[in-house]
């Protein structure tokens, strides 16, 4: 044994070095892609998602800053082209917070009645992955500072998974058991609409019946939406993160939540 080994065993006894290796965190997955962080911190990820609408974007990003709050932004290439959303996305990114991928032109990847049957080739969900990136690279934003995908829709299979990972991705969804994603909805759907007052009341259903709470959560909200919906779920933003910072979460991007180390 020589002396640096000597050092580090000593070290180890004396409890000032870990010998063990460190783990990897605890995520959930389903069907391929992360849908919860590490459950055992007060963490939680607010991920937007935009393709057609941004009416809400400049509310969410005052209010983010006004909580000093990190959110992550999901856009299609669609947005991302679009030139009245170009001084949103500019901001956001000055802002620091995560910009990232919802495929170039909003595709269904998979059937809604039967998710096992694809809607697209490997070839063409490739491309139409490149375009958003090659849109998203416009803006000074590259595959390597935006390794999370979250598909259109947010409906994917385990073959979608496995090509995004193939293609240097790695899918990530909102985690079940609120209902923050029906906030596109608006009351023309009738039984599917659902209000903002029960989305809000959705959102802490867990963090009380979950013995771990909103830890890991990754929490969606659209960054607009149609305008026949006029309860906009985004404009209670501010009382959500007020909320979350009195009962101890921390707002973090997606990728500091799935940091492994």
């Amino acid at each position: 044994m020589n002396t640096r080994q000597y050092t580090i065993l000593a070290l180890c006894c004396a409890g000032l070095f870990s010998c063990a290796p460190k783990k990897e965190k605890a995520f959930v997955y389903d069907h391929g892609g992360i849908i919860r962080g590490d459950r055992t911190q007060k963490e939680l990820a607010l991920v937007f998602t935009g393709d057609s609408f941004a009416d809400g974007g400049e509310h969410i990003r005052q209010a983010l800053a006004r909580h000093r709050a990190k959110g992550s932004f999901f856009l299609t290439g669609n947005f991302y082209r679009h030139s009245h959303f170009y001084q949103l996305i500019k901001n956001l990114a000055a802002d620091g917070h995560y910009l990232g991928a919802h495929s170039d032109a909003h595709l269904l990847y998979c059937a809604w009645e039967n998710r096992d049957r694809l809607l697209v080739s490997r070839e063409g969900f490739e491309a139409d992955l490149a375009a958003n990136y090659r849109e998203m690279a416009k803006f000074g934003i590259s595959k390597a500072r935006a390794k999370y995908f979250l598909p259109p829709y947010e409906w994917y299979n385990e073959k979608i998974s496995a090509w995004s990972n193939a293609w240097g991705v790695t899918v990530v969804n909102f985690t079940p058991g609120t209902r923050s994603n029906a906030d596109y909805t608006y009351p023309d759907m009738q039984s599917r609409y659902v209000s903002s007052e029960r989305i809000m009341e959705s959102i802490w259903a867990p963090e009380k019946n979950d013995p771990a709470g909103l830890n890991g959560f990754i929490l969606l909200i659209h960054l607009g939406t149609d305008p026949r919906r006029e309860d906009k779920f985004y404009l209670r933003l501010d009382e959500l993160l007020a909320a979350l910072h009195e009962k101890g979460y921390r707002c973090k991007r997606i990728d500091e939540l799935l940091a492994t180390r």
